[in-house]
């Protein structure tokens, strides 16, 4: 069992940047696939980012690539995600998640944060 508690949401500029963090319990954190996934009002959720177990594999969404960066410490048993030039559009709740197994952007993940609110003002 993992249980993920995802901080570091808040209101910013558009152009601006924030970091969210993904804390999560158990002594196996290492061994999972993280993923971070978002949902704007009225949308369905989508995913934004993952991240390998030894961090050494990310895949991006095309929406987010080249602005946004995923990395992991397992020994704080955490995965961070980066967010520079944010833009009204990346106005969502944010959910980590973690997955037994490869990479992957559905949302196979076995186990899920609560979200935390980003808000982008233009």
């Amino acid at each position: 069992q993992v249980q993920l508690v995802e901080s570091g949401g808040g209101l910013v500029q558009a152009g601006g940047s924030l970091r969210l963090s993904c804390a999560a319990s158990g002594r196996t954190f290492s061994r999972y696939t993280m993923g971070w996934f978002r949902q704007a009002p009225g949308k369905v959720r989508e995913f934004v980012a993952t991240i390998s177990w030894s961090g050494s594999s990310t895949i991006y969404a095309d929406s987010v690539k080249g602005r946004f960066t995923i990395s992991r410490d397992n020994a704080k048993n955490t995965v961070y995600l980066q967010m520079n030039s944010l833009k009204p559009e990346d106005t969502a709740v944010y959910y980590c998640a973690a997955r037994d197994g490869a990479l992957a952007m559905g949302p196979t993940y076995q186990y899920w944060g609560q979200g935390t609110q980003v808000t982008v003002s233009s």
